[in-house]
């Protein structure tokens, strides 16, 4: 059956307000979306971070009285608060999903998937992939430049590390390309299980060692890899630069993401003790940055 949809322009600090009204008014679900197109990435363990300007909306029954709730919304917050009442239509929202994420190519040999449809080149290197409720499924430039750069480079035999796996799709994909093994850590247990998951599917999971971080310490003090790998964000990049070092073997490679260009600088000037840097790869305002672990004196 068809739902009710109303909608809200509000600032953050009136969020839990808006979000309350709802609730008490019989919304059976309430979703923030960002008003500005100003990006928020994954927080840090126990942190909530919201857009400064919210489009806030409420789903309700098709039976709703409008004018009531309207009413109620307004008594609530205000008769000066910007909302939208209108009727959703009744689909799939699933199949929706599915069908607007379509097989994407990576450079020349890696293409990205969705499971429930097949492979346009199927004797190109194929990823079949279902991100669950984890992040990176390569839409986002940030999984793009690191899809490109495991693409362009010979992977065989090399061990990787995947710091802040996601969905799991570059550790995945660098398996597929021929490394031998890789650990992927990820502060969300919920990433873990769908990097497992998605390894599964891609009949890779012998290969693949997922974790979190807190159980990396023991680890990081007996390996080292070829190639250490994070898509995540400036400030914990920036934070890492020393442990993510310490777990580059000499002559190993660092591949960064998740970092807008105007944080090039900072980035660079914290993994240059350690490393030989590349100029950045831009994609929209995303930037990669790589390196070469400097040989040990």
């Amino acid at each position: 059956m068809p739902w009710i949809q109303l909608t809200l322009h509000i600032d953050k600090n009136r969020h839990q307000q808006s979000e309350d009204a709802m609730l008490e008014a019989g919304a059976l679900s309430v979703t923030y979306k960002d008003a500005e197109d100003k990006p928020v990435l994954e927080p840090l363990p126990g942190e909530t971070r919201l857009w400064e300007k919210l489009i806030i909306t409420g789903l309700f029954e098709a039976d709703t009285n409008t004018e009531q709730l309207q009413a109620h919304i307004r008594q609530q917050l205000g008769d000066d608060i910007p909302l939208r009442v209108e009727a959703l239509e009744d689909k799939d929202w699933v199949r929706a999903w599915m069908d607007d994420y379509k097989p994407m190519q990576f450079g020349e040999r890696l293409w990205v998937c969705p499971k429930h449809l097949p492979p346009p080149e199927p004797d190109a290197i194929n990823l079949m992939l279902d991100p669950g409720l984890a992040f990176g499924t390569g839409t986002h430039p940030t999984t793009a430049l690191c899809l490109q750069w495991l693409d362009a480079h010979e992977l065989q035999n090399k061990t990787l590390l995947d710091f802040g796996c996601g969905s799991g799709v570059l550790a995945i994909a660098a398996l597929l390309l021929g490394a031998e093994h890789c650990d992927a850590t990820d502060i969300d247990p919920q990433a873990l299980q769908a990097s497992m998951d998605n390894a599964i599917a891609n009949q890779v999971e012998d290969k693949l060692n997922v974790m979190l971080p807190e159980d990396m310490a023991a680890k990081q003090k007996q390996s080292q890899y070829d190639i250490v790998l994070a898509n995540i964000l400036a400030g914990p990049l920036t934070e890492l630069a020393p442990r993510l070092a310490a777990c580059t073997r000499s002559g190993g490679d660092i591949v960064l993401s998740g970092i807008l260009e105007s944080q090039a600088d900072d980035i660079m000037q914290a993994y240059r003790p350690w490393f030989e840097l590349e100029p950045p790869a831009l994609q929209d305002e995303w930037i990669r940055i790589c390196g070469r672990k400097k040989e040990s004196p």
